[in-house]
């Protein structure tokens, strides 16, 4: 089965690649995806599929149903949308939407999705169960797969499998992750209210500028010394907001940022720990607070069973010297979270670098690039996973 499924994705190659490059051409941003959304259903419905579309907004449901009675179905997640970065990597196929870019590879998920579904739909005969393929939009803001699951994506799922590109590692390898693959991200606002006063009498007023320099400072220093070091926390202020005039003393300063942890009983306790050292600062010298702690998504935490068909199915089909088990979890955050709230589910990391170059761009640069031929290995690993998953436990 494992040859005919990479003859499959063999034959394929040369249309997904035009599939690729198409979709990267015309990038659309988080929950705009119109085009892309009409481009993925008429590819899944010329492959047999039944097609479901605008759900979850712009999302895409497509399903297949095999022949066999068993009641279990598996979900195969991929997302759509792109970034607001200007391309600069002059390719033939760059993008044509200005300041749109497909700079996290969801192009290339996109592509693995509908591949998978082409090799999948040709075998239908050999699945004895049901497999729907969710192509989620609006991933880049956290909210895709809400709109996916409020919509009844996850109705009667039984486990969901997922894909995100890697550029440090070469095309033609894969990394799995058992446990923690990315960190939650929550949404922080504070506010800091002090009292205006005269730049030359600094000691007449309540200086809110300096105190949220104070609570910055303080916040960081706190984490290293009252937080486990073994389950990190990774709080981050990317904007800063206050003041009228140089010779006026700021009376409110608006702090947001971003607090990202691993272990949902670390996660469960920021929001009072943050509060306490906001307040302990701002009673220090006579500010008044306001805290806003937003959860976002929660951690991905890849089931064991799934991941460990993931890396036997990789293993299988690309060699042992060709998967890596990752040592480390990121701290990004993926909302394909939200759909392991609903059902056990793995998403692996698709090698997309370039063997020959010494530099990789990163993911979210106007450089990045990916070596096209990792678009195979993630067909083959995801069709033949999924073709596994009904005939071993898991």
């Amino acid at each position: 089965m494992l040859t005919r499924i990479k003859d499959l994705a063999t034959k394929l190659a040369p249309r997904l690649i035009e599939i690729r490059r198409h979709i990267h051409s015309h990038p659309e941003l988080s929950g705009q995806e119109y085009q892309t959304s009409a481009f993925v259903s008429g590819v899944l419905s010329s492959s047999g599929l039944h097609v479901q579309e605008g759900v979850g907004k712009t999302g895409v449901i497509g399903e297949l149903q095999g022949t066999g009675k068993d009641e279990r179905l598996l979900a195969i997640r991929t997302d759509m949308d792109a970034l607001p970065i200007v391309e600069r990597t002059c390719l033939e196929f760059a993008s044509r939407s200005q300041g749109i870019m497909h700079a996290c590879g969801h192009d290339v998920h996109t592509t693995v999705g509908l591949g998978t579904a082409m090799v999948l739909s040709q075998m239908a005969e050999e699945l004895p169960g049901r497999v729907r393929f969710l192509f989620q939009a609006a991933e880049e803001i956290a909210q895709g797969a809400s709109w996916m699951v409020n919509d009844g994506a996850m109705d009667e799922v039984s486990n969901i499998l997922s894909l995100h590109v890697f550029p440090s590692i070469p095309a033609g390898s894969i990394g799995v992750r058992y446990g923690a693959l990315t960190a939650a991200a929550d949404d922080l606002e504070i506010i800091i209210i002090g009292e205006s006063g005269h730049g030359a009498r600094p000691h007449e007023a309540v200086d809110a500028i300096w105190i949220a320099s104070q609570v910055i400072t303080t916040l960081q220093q706190a984490i290293s010394r009252t937080q486990n070091p073994l389950r990190p926390v990774v709080l981050s202020i990317g904007k800063i907001e206050g003041g009228r005039a140089p010779n006026v003393i700021a009376d409110k300063v608006q702090l947001l940022g971003t607090v990202r942890s691993l272990h949902p009983e670390t996660r469960a306790n920021l929001p009072n720990w943050i509060e306490k050292i906001v307040a302990n600062v701002c009673n220090s010298y006579g500010a008044k607070y306001q805290v806003n702690y937003r959860q976002g998504v929660p951690s991905v935490q890849n089931d064991y069973f799934l991941t460990q068909l993931l890396q036997s199915a990789a293993e299988e089909a690309w060699g042992s010297d060709r998967v890596q088990v990752l040592p480390e979890p990121s701290l990004g955050a993926e909302d394909f979270s939200v759909y392991l709230e609903k059902a056990p589910g793995s998403m692996f990391r698709l090698g997309v670098g370039f063997r020959d170059r010494i530099l990789n761009y990163p993911l979210h640069h106007p450089l990045f690039e990916v070596d096209e031929s990792a678009i195979i290995t993630g067909v083959v690993t995801m069709a033949y996973t999924a073709y596994k998953y009904w005939h071993q436990n898991c």
